[in-house]
């Protein structure tokens, strides 16, 4: 889990990169909760986001947004913070070439962005979001949404209630050829005190659900 510093508009981007030793290895791309609420890429939750896919032969790296520990710049209301993941997600290309799935995930605000990425990059073939805050922000952009994806919420999670995230994936899996899993991890609060490890679980099902036969193609 090497330190490594990238180059993004507003500067250095500050990031952790691991490199899969398994040929042409899915890629996936880990972002941090809010900057201005203390949202880092060393926050429990995207620490284990990353590890999971880890854990399943991704190469995976997560990042600071601008403003952010040793990333320059400052905080960008989003659309700032959704080009330093464009950025981050054409270095990763750039360094593992060849066709290969790549995936999206984060955690509340990154989230947010990483369901915005994925609009505009076709290449993106699944997400995971852990909280989007669909209480806080119009996700009405998702139309359609390309591609599906894993949603993950605790049921006593007051910062991203769970009634607005049950509405957006009823919305999303109206959609044609798109299926939403939502996962809601009860006794859980918004920092997945004691329940880290059933977001591993969460997605190592998802993902092995998404490579089975005649489920859903990865």
């Amino acid at each position: 889990m090497p330190a490594i510093v990238l180059t993004g508009q507003s500067g250095r981007i500050e990031a952790r990169y691991h490199h899969s030793r398994q040929p042409l290895a899915p890629l996936a791309i880990v972002l941090h909760p809010h900057p201005l609420q203390g949202g880092t890429m060393n926050n429990r939750v995207t620490v284990t986001l990353y590890n999971s896919f880890v854990e399943n032969g991704f190469s995976v790296i997560r990042f600071n947004f601008r403003g952010v520990g040793k990333s320059e710049g400052v905080f960008s209301k989003g659309e700032g913070e959704l080009t330093d993941t464009a950025a981050v997600l054409d270095w990763i290309q750039s360094i593992n070439p060849g066709t290969r799935p790549i995936w999206i995930a984060g955690f509340s605000f990154g989230a947010l962005i990483g369901m915005q990425l994925l609009m505009r990059r076709p290449e993106i073939s699944g997400f995971v979001s852990v909280c989007p805050p669909a209480n806080l922000f119009d996700f009405s952009f998702l139309a359609p949404c390309p591609v599906s994806g894993l949603i993950i919420n605790g049921a006593n999670d007051h910062v991203c209630p769970q009634e607005p995230i049950e509405k957006l994936v009823e919305k999303l899996n109206t959609q044609r050829g798109i299926s939403m899993f939502h996962r809601v991890i009860e006794d859980c609060d918004h920092s997945f005190t004691g329940h880290l490890d059933d977001i591993k679980s969460s997605i190592n099902e998802y993902l092995a659900a998404r490579t089975a036969k005649n489920v859903v193609n990865f």
